[in-house]
This record gives structure tokens, C-alpha cells and sequence, in this order.
């Protein structure tokens, strides 16, 4: 195989990308400080927050700057590795981690809270990222995205923020906003993983490449302007062909792909409801002590609120 060198530094690890996430921190922790000196009347980010920021920020760097950005405009598997753990991972990581008065803020302003409100509603989220996310993989949409940079931003911003909206009913951060119960969470994540399934079918059971941005030369070669600097893809133009830096055939590499990407969702989906059903329980069994014992329900809802 050709080595991945030849494609350079910046294209490798993407410096400029890391220092806009290091900027990104910076300013979290800066307003996290001002929050603790009481300029901006506000709580600060719990522990709990910051550490969920702070690993959101890592795997954005990692899936989108490091050399598995690189090397997912070659293996079409690890494409779909970046994107489980970009939708799956870090969209719920970065909700957790924001503070509740930032989303308070943002609620406030005229235009952003009805559109928050409206694509944060449990049946409109999850159908809307489910099916943008299931367009994407159309080949026709797929290979057009890919080679046009314009649209490839525009497409992962827009099903970011969807996956945002999709992780909104199940974190609640923002109290008395569409907060499902315990079985309601569990149904919604049933219902995503089904909605996802159709189109890693399509990706897992094809018999022949259906990506032309991944088997022709000519495509990949336009596809690789998203990531490596024009003057580096020049060099790389004689190799003429992702089979040459690629262990794989392109096959068995877009199935596996769509293997990944189900089992990436079934893991992370997997985590979140026993996490769900755990506190589920342990909410029942609160209800059930507090009416054997009311005053003692009374005394830990005050200490709850202090």
C-alpha cells in the first residue's frame, strides 16, 4: 500500500481544525470562570458537564481532524465510523455538556426558541434524522455530497444539529421541555434503531459498490479536495485510485461499513437504555417509598431543590 504521508501534514492532522477546538475550549472554561466570580449570574458547568464537553471536543478533533478523516475518504467503513461516533457520540456528549443557562439564553431568542421547540418534538426529531440521515446514503446523494464541498459542510452541519435534536427528548436539558418517561425514552430508541436499519441494509447486503466516490478514480480524487490542500492533491493525482491505499476491496469494505455503523447505534443505543431503565426503576421505587412514607418523600423533595 502507498503510504499516507504523501498527503502531508495538514492533511493528516488538520492544524487549523485543532486550533479552532482548542479556541472552543478555551471559551467554555472562560465562561465557565466568569460564571464562578459571578459576572454573568449564572451556574457554572458541573464537573460532569465539563468532563462531556471536553471528550465531545476530542472525538470531534479525532473523526474530523486527525488522520481517520483522512483515511474515511478511503475506506468507506471508517466514514461510517466517523459518522456513528460524530451523531451517536459526540452530539450527546456536547448537549450534556452544555450548561443550562447557555440553552436558556439561546431558548429566549424570538427566532431560535420556536425552531428549537419544533424539531425537538420526539416524533418530528427522530424521523427527520433518521430519513436525512438515510437520503445521505442514497448513492446519487452520496457521491454529489462528497465531491462538492459547499454541500458536504452544509449536509453534515444540518445532520448534526438533527442528531442534536434527535438526543434532545432522551438528556432533557432543559427542564419541562418534552422530558419523556422512562418507557416512552426506551420506545423512542427502539424506534430510531429501526428507522436507521433500512438504510444500512442497503449499504450491508449490496452486491456490487454503489459509491462512486470510493471504486472510481476520477471521483475519489474530487472527493479528496474536502480534506488535502490542492497543492498536495496535485502529487497525489498519479495514483489515480483509493484500491491503492486501501487493505481492503471496495466490497467488502462498504459492507463492512454498514455493519459498523449498525453496531456503533446498537452499542451506544444499548448503553443508553439500560441507563434509562435503571433510572427508570429507581424512580419507581422512590414513588413507591414516598407514598409508604410522605414526610420523608416531603423532606427529600426540599433537599432536592436546595
Amino acid at each position: 500500500m502507498v503510504p499516507l504521508e504523501i498527503f502531508g501534514f495538514r492533511a493528516l492532522w488538520s492544524p487549523y481544525f485543532f486550533i479552532t477546538i482548542l479556541l472552543f475550549v478555551f471559551l467554555y472554561f472562560l465562561l465557565a470562570s466568569l460564571c464562578k466570580r459571578s459576572y454573568l449570574n449564572a451556574m457554572p458547568p458541573s464537573p460532569v458537564q465539563s468532563v462531556s464537553f471536553c471528550t465531545a471536543m476530542v472525538l470531534l478533533y479525532i473523526v474530523k481532524g486527525s488522520p481517520v478523516d483522512l483515511i474515511g475518504h478511503i475506506l468507506f467503513s471508517v466514514h461510517m465510523l466517523q459518522m456513528s461516533i460524530l451523531f451517536f457520540i459526540v452530539a450527546p456528549l456536547f448537549l450534556r455538556g452544555m450548561p443550562v443557562w447557555i440553552l436558556e439564553k439561546g431558548m429566549q431568542l424570538p427566532v431560535v426558541a420556536p425552531v428549537v421547540r419544533f424539531f425537538t418534538n420526539p416524533v418530528l426529531a427522530v424521523i427527520t434524522f433518521n430519513i436525512i440521515f438515510s437520503l445521505y446514503h442514497i448513492p446519487a446523494v452520496f457521491d454529489q455530497v462528497k465531491v462538492t464541498p459547499f454541500l458536504h459542510s452544509i449536509y453534515t452541519i444540518v445532520l448534526f444539529l438533527l442528531a442534536i435534536a434527535m438526543w434532545w427528548p432522551i438528556l432533557s436539558p432543559l427542564p419541562g421541555q418534552y422530558a419523556l418517561g422512562g418507557l416512552k425514552k426506551i420506545a423512542y430508541l427502539f424506534a430510531s434503531a429501526m428507522l436507521l436499519t433500512p438504510a444500512c441494509a442497503l449499504i450491508m447486503f449490496a452486491n456490487h459498490p454503489v459509491y462512486r466516490s470510493f471504486s472510481d478514480g476520477t471521483m475519489w480524487l474530487s472527493s479528496m479536495h474536502l480534506c488535502v490542500p490542492a497543492d498536495m492533491l496535485s502529487g497525489v493525482a498519479r495514483y489515480g485510485s483509493p484500491a491503492l491505499f486501501s487493505p481492503l476491496p471496495v466490497l467488502q469494505d462498504q459492507q463492512l461499513g454498514g455493519v459498523v455503523m449498525k453496531i456503533m447505534q446498537e452499542i451506544v443505543y444499548g448503553i443508553m437504555l439500560a441507563r434509562i431503565f435503571f433510572q427508570w426503576a429507581r424512580t419507581e421505587q422512590e414513588d413507591g417509598s414516598t407514598e409508604k412514607n410522605p414526610v420523608a418523600g416531603e423532606q427529600r423533595r426540599l433537599m432536592e431543590q436546595h
